[in-house]
């Protein structure tokens, strides 16, 4: 069986299995739980054959496995893969939307729609497939740009969890409720990477998948690949998440107007002003 054909099977049963799982359930965040895991199953079809004999798709594989292994303990340490682990962003979402309606929103988007794009940002193996032989310092580069933005996206998420930490501690100390009330304590994160854009995390992990997308684009010479409909679809995903998160932050936090005034939303670039002087500056 070719390899794209298996994944398009491995795709039809992940995407039967959290839909009904979610109605099961009454949950619906099992895309999420599985978003860090499927990826890494297409590439290893791929790599697998081609008999991991091809370097430029074992080291997408292993470049794949490292963000998967990053990315599910980050979900896992937050309680991603709990009972009632769900995404916050569903619940609000449930209570602005009819049943009916969410649960075709569930089917198509969150079931349907995010475990295709999955498997499409995950197709510059199959160009890496059709053009095997070959790796060169375009590779290499390819392969330290996203590591680098591996690191990054390390960085901003323990920088994210230190700071919710810290912010667990001051609600749990004796004193956390008046702690927690005083002009100068921070509501969410502006420090480390977090000056410099309101979502770094955002910003790296979409970059992986392009650098993804390079690597079959270094394999076929030519960026002119029809695989470049994952990364353009799934940075027009995160688009509309962070609207729709920052949304939910405005309601929560009032000073988060300022925060969205000053800094980057999703490339980091300098603040338009000293962060240190407002008085919501974040912890890490």
């Amino acid at each position: 069986m070719h390899p794209f054909v298996t994944c398009v099977w491995i795709l039809v049963g992940v995407v039967a299995a959290c839909w009904l799982v979610s109605l099961l359930t009454n949950e619906y965040s099992w895309t999420d739980r599985i978003w860090s895991i499927v990826p890494i199953a297409y590439l290893g079809v791929f790599a697998a054959a081609a008999g991991f004999r091809d370097a430029r798709l074992d080291v997408m594989f292993g470049l794949v496995t490292l963000w998967g292994a990053r990315l599910t303990f980050n979900f896992a340490r937050k309680g991603g893969y709990a009972r009632g682990g769900e995404d916050y962003r569903w619940s609000v979402l449930r209570e602005r939307m009819p049943r009916w309606q969410f649960q075709l929103f569930n089917l198509f988007f969150i079931a349907g729609y995010q475990n295709v794009l999955l498997l499409l940002i995950s197709l510059p193996a199959l160009t890496a497939y059709q053009h095997q032989g070959g790796f060169g310092a375009a590779d290499l580069l390819a392969a330290a740009v996203f590591l680098g933005c591996l690191i990054g996206e390390t960085v901003a998420d323990q920088q994210q969890w230190n700071f919710q930490q810290w912010k667990k501690a001051q609600a749990a100390s004796a004193d956390g409720r008046s702690a927690s009330s005083r002009a100068g304590d921070p509501r969410f994160v502006q420090s480390g990477l977090f000056r410099y854009s309101r979502h770094p995390n955002f910003f790296f992990e979409q970059a992986q998948w392009w650098v993804l997308f390079a690597f079959g684009a270094i394999a076929a010479g030519s960026v002119l690949q029809w695989t470049i409909v994952g990364p353009v679809l799934l940075t027009l995903l995160f688009l509309g998440s962070t609207r729709f998160t920052e949304s939910i932050s405005l309601s929560r936090y009032p000073e988060y107007r300022r925060y969205q005034e000053t800094t980057s939303a999703q490339i980091p670039w300098f603040p338009s002003s000293d962060p240190s002087a407002d008085p919501a500056v974040g912890k890490s």
